[in-house]
């Protein structure tokens, strides 16, 4: 599995805190001297989700699934019965409905789910996880018990409630000025 810094050579600050020599010097050069603490907490945000996402999908892909997939799979187990149409799985998931489509069309190949007439639209189908789909979930559950411990190996408790903490106060940056946007200028940043 490659590593997701330019170089993989972290250092620390005098305080003993992380940062990337690499990025620290692409950011200053393009802050032209002016502060750069933001952009490398972006960097690092963007460095992170790539170290989690090679992961999932290592992992993942291992047993024959896309991540995409198995986050489809997960989510379907949630609703249970229920199901969900493909507008609502494709919501939910931050996919656009085509790749919620496709990621379906996968899980259905494979047995894990199935689509059902939906009772309330005829024009809809219900998607729902079958009795694969669970065996499925169950058998890749301690895998990803293992992995998320050794990535977040050495981390507390605290610290891991507030890293979710921090990334979703990102997500609502991010949702509130994709609003401002959308209603000053017309433009999108979802």
């Amino acid at each position: 599995m490659k590593h997701v810094t330019n170089h993989g050579q972290l250092a620390h600050t005098g305080d003993g805190l992380l940062y990337d020599p690499q990025v620290r010097e692409a950011t200053a050069e393009f802050m032209a001297g002016g502060d750069t603490l933001r952009l490398e907490a972006a960097a690092a945000a963007r460095a992170a989700h790539r170290s989690v996402e090679r992961l999932r999908t290592h992992g993942s892909e291992g047993r024959g699934l896309s991540a995409g997939a198995s986050d489809v799979l997960i989510r379907l187990r949630t609703l249970g019965e229920a199901g969900a149409n493909l507008g609502d799985l494709a919501r939910s998931a931050g996919m656009t409905p085509r790749n919620a489509t496709g990621l379906v069309d996968t899980l259905e190949r494979e047995g894990l789910v199935r689509r059902d007439p939906d009772p309330d639209d005829r024009r809809s189908v219900l998607v729902r996880i079958t009795p694969a789909g669970l065996t499925w979930l169950d058998a890749f559950r301690t895998p990803t018990q293992r992995a998320m411990a050794a990535l977040f190996h050495g981390f507390t408790d605290t610290e891991l409630h507030q890293l979710r903490h921090l990334c979703l106060r990102l997500v609502q940056n991010q949702q509130r000025i994709a609003t401002h946007l959308a209603a000053t200028e017309g433009g999108d940043l979802s």
